[in-house]
């Protein structure tokens, strides 16, 4: 066993979830941020989770290894919203910021629910009222944005690698998307999950578990209405299938039912702005879609996110205008 993981393992002692035997860390693959294993119990499975400081991509891109707290404490305050929609933390290791949580059976990754066809328009507006409620519990709250001033692993993990990279390599869209980095990191309006994406959602009898949170902070609750619909609208292109469409617009038009803390417009015109931005970021940020290989269907998201980030749409006219493929 390597020795990183010795200390692991003793901090899994230390906190009575294992005993003296020496367990088996299985390896659970998918992420690129941070290690993550299964693990038997004397009390059944768990996962264990531990953050890379440089993340598993070609392009340099390191980040805080704090920000596995800051994780713990999204997963805490979003059970408090809905004990349904994150999974229950066991404890924190003290271990290079790793944390154990329980392991959910039978829950399946929606991602790969929406490539094999299984594309539930219903599921997915439960994520977007799932999404709203934790940004209203947390709208305007001085406790939450004390316990999650975590600007500089949000700007390490997203603004940095998805729209100031970007900016390097674009002049003509440069001055926009310097914009919305500066605007991103001073608009402080409620907690934000920062990974929504459907690899980092479960499907647990029908409902939406978020996991993966260790980008959260306090900031523009836009950002992650944005960061989903950008991946539905990718993998619309990618299966050209018109459902994944249909599941973002019904996202968008559930999560906009809920805003109750700032005027909806304003919201939906920023989340449009951010979209432009993180689509194009998928073709040339520090992390592109590695599905998106065609260079047609790279054309397509490339020539309409070009033009999103010139003249930004509101989200909910953007998710019902976008193309899947040429005309």
């Amino acid at each position: 066993m390597p020795s990183g993981d010795d200390e692991i393992v003793q901090a899994l002692r230390d906190a009575d979830l294992i005993g003296a035997d020496d367990p088996v860390l299985e390896p659970l693959t998918g992420g690129v941020s941070c290690d993550v294993w299964r693990l038997e119990t004397p009390t059944g499975p768990i996962v264990v989770k531990r953050p890379l400081a440089q993340l598993r991509v070609a392009a340099e891109w390191t980040a805080p290894v704090e920000r596995g707290a800051s994780e713990v404490r999204w997963l805490q305050r979003a059970r408090e919203v809905n004990p349904d929609i994150a999974p229950k933390v066991l404890a924190e290791l003290g271990a290079g910021h790793a944390f154990a949580m329980e392991f959910l059976p039978d829950c399946p990754v929606w991602k790969d629910e929406l490539v094999a066809g299984r594309v539930d328009i219903d599921f997915a507006a439960q994520v977007g009222r799932n999404i709203a409620a934790v940004h209203t519990a947390t709208a305007n709250s001085d406790a939450d944005r004390n316990a999650f001033s975590n600007d500089e692993m949000f700007r390490a993990l997203r603004v940095d690698p998805f729209l100031l990279y970007v900016a390097e390599q674009e002049a003509e869209l440069a001055p926009a998307l310097r914009a919305l980095a500066d605007d991103l990191m001073v608009r402080k309006i409620a907690l934000v999950h920062g990974d929504v994406s459907p690899k980092n959602i479960l499907v647990r009898s029908g409902s939406p578990v978020f996991i993966d949170a260790e980008c959260a902070v306090y900031g523009d609750p836009a950002f992650d209405l944005a960061f989903c619909t950008t991946h539905l609208l990718l993998k619309a292109v990618w299966l050209d299938d018109e459902r994944l469409q249909q599941a973002a617009v019904a996202m968008v038009d559930s999560y906009r039912a809920a805003i109750d803390w700032e005027a909806p417009n304003e919201l939906l015109l920023r989340a449009g702005r951010l979209t432009g931005a993180l689509l194009l970021a998928r073709m040339e940020g520090k992390s592109p879609a590695p599905y998106l290989t065609e260079p047609d269907h790279q054309n397509i998201v490339r020539s309409q996110a070009r033009a999103l980030i010139l003249d930004a749409l509101p989200i909910d006219d953007l998710v019902t205008q976008w193309k899947r493929t040429f005309a």
